[in-house]
């Protein structure tokens, strides 16, 4: 197996190049400001003062957080009882169901966006119904798929012991069925949640240049204004959000397996 090692270089190569070597970039950008004809970067941390010395930024980003957690509790509200009805079907039935939620998913995100800003451009609903519809509709997807493999993985002979047991539907279903798929719903949540708060183009085009959510300035930093050093003070501070939900998201996922272990 030892001469397959070598196989693996390229795929390492190509994973610093594309991330690695663009993530130092960044951070090296966001610690520093354009220099002198002396010295051509000069080291600060005024791109970050910068940002949260101005309201208007925070107030995006929270505007952005809060667009995200809304469209994820929409997600679980709508995507959780979709995926229980789709794990109760029959397995040709489950099959077909799982291929007209994920058929929309071939087509293009700024294709299907696009047919929303038409759709919705008639409608004269305000800016932020307009993206949360967007948002709803590319990410909820993503949240079915999650929970309907959960609930599919559950033992059958789990439902029947608690039916054997007394329990009726309503306990069935609170005490097995609901604990059992709450993984599915940790990484639904991971998989909307996270795209939704960095989001640009959805609110860009549903928004009308209106609603303006964090994932837009980077956009405008980087390319209309040019201001790659405070862009990326703006990407480093989503990373580390980020990187703190994903931990948040993996503990709540972790608990479960602990509670039933």
């Amino acid at each position: 197996m030892k001469q397959f090692n070598k196989l693996v270089y390229p795929y390492m190569i190509w994973a610093f190049i594309m991330i690695v070597l663009p993530m130092v970039m960044i951070v090296l950008y966001a610690f520093t400001v354009k220099g002198n004809d002396v010295l051509t970067f000069q080291f600060t941390i005024s791109n970050f003062t910068r940002f949260f010395s101005d309201s208007i930024f925070p107030s995006v980003l929270w505007r952005s957080l809060k667009m995200a957690f809304f469209t994820t509790i929409i997600c679980i509200a709508i995507g959780y009882p979709t995926a229980y009805f789709m794990a109760r079907m029959k397995p040709r039935s489950q099959g077909l169901t799982v291929l007209l939620i994920t058929l929309p998913m071939w087509i293009n995100m700024l294709v299907r966006t696009y047919a929303w800003k038409g759709i919705l451009a008639r409608t004269g609903w305000p800016a932020e119904v307009r993206v949360y519809i967007g948002m709803v509709y590319n990410f909820l997807p993503f949240m079915i798929l999650q929970i309907y493999n959960a609930l599919n993985k559950i033992d059958p002979a789990l439902i029947i012991a608690a039916n054997d047991l007394g329990a009726n539907s309503r306990q069935t279903f609170r005490r097995v069925i609901l604990p059992l798929s709450l993984s599915g719903v940790v990484s639904g949540i991971t998989l909307v949640f996270l795209p939704a708060v960095s989001s640009f183009f959805i609110p860009k085009l549903l928004g009308g240049g209106r609603y303006v959510l964090i994932g837009n300035l980077i956009e405008d930093y980087f390319i209309s204004t040019g201001d790659w050093n405070f862009g990326s003070a703006i990407s480093m501070i989503m990373a580390i959000i980020i990187l703190i939900s994903m931990y948040i998201t993996r503990k709540l996922d972790k608990e479960p397996e602990e509670a039933s272990d």
